[in-house]
């Protein structure tokens, strides 16, 4: 990326990317409206003709609108992904240049003078070899945004699942209270050899 990242210019990409989100749902939901005929349905009868009893131009319209928004947000989580790694890359930068110049020689993480609003979610087990693993996730670490789940619209545990199960094999942003610094992290959500997608045991605070 030509110009410098920064936590604000990753909040406008997670905004762009629950926007294409929110507009994917909506076209499911036309999809599903019409006999759930889906992304594959047959639109034609067992003779031949168009269908009489679903709205055939709005289903083709709603497919069609899907894979573009679907290709749209494949290079939007990419993008997402790489800003996510160069901001942390940057923070670990600054981090070290910290403990550089602090005297006892800690190697605490620095801590960050603004917190993204407050912690919903605990991290208390993390498998080892599991997505949540490779993401660099650990135990105790405090949730402030699980994707689009903040403390804002957080109600259940079953929100964190819908977002895993929507996102499965696509990163998805998170950012952790550790230590009392901010983290940002990437997670991808895949079939792994262990239980679940990600790995690992989130508790509400």
């Amino acid at each position: 990326m030509n110009k410098q990242v920064t936590k604000e210019s990753v909040r406008q990409l997670i905004s762009k990317k629950d926007a294409i989100e929110a507009d994917i749902k909506e076209l499911q939901d036309v999809l599903h409206s019409q006999k759930n005929v889906g992304l594959d349905g047959s639109l034609v009868d067992s003779e031949g003709f168009p269908r009489n009893d679903i709205d055939v131009y709005a289903v083709r319209n709603a497919r069609n609108r899907i894979i573009c928004l679907q290709n749209d947000h494949k290079d939007l989580m990419n993008e997402i992904e790489r800003a996510i790694h160069e901001l942390h890359a940057v923070e670990r930068q600054r981090s070290g240049e910290g403990q550089q110049g602090n005297e006892s020689g800690s190697r605490e993480p620095r801590r960050s003078a603004t917190v993204c609003g407050s912690p919903f979610a605990r991290i208390e087990l993390v498998t080892p070899g599991s997505p949540a693993k490779d993401a660099g996730l650990q135990v105790g670490d405090l949730i402030l945004e699980f994707g689009s789940m903040n403390s804002s619209n957080f109600s259940s545990l079953q929100n964190v699942a819908d977002v895993v199960q929507h996102s499965l094999s696509k990163p998805t942003s998170i950012t952790v209270l550790r230590n009392g610094s901010v983290v940002h992290l990437g997670l991808v959500q895949k079939q792994w050899s262990g239980k679940g997608l990600i790995g690992c045991k989130i508790v509400p605070t």
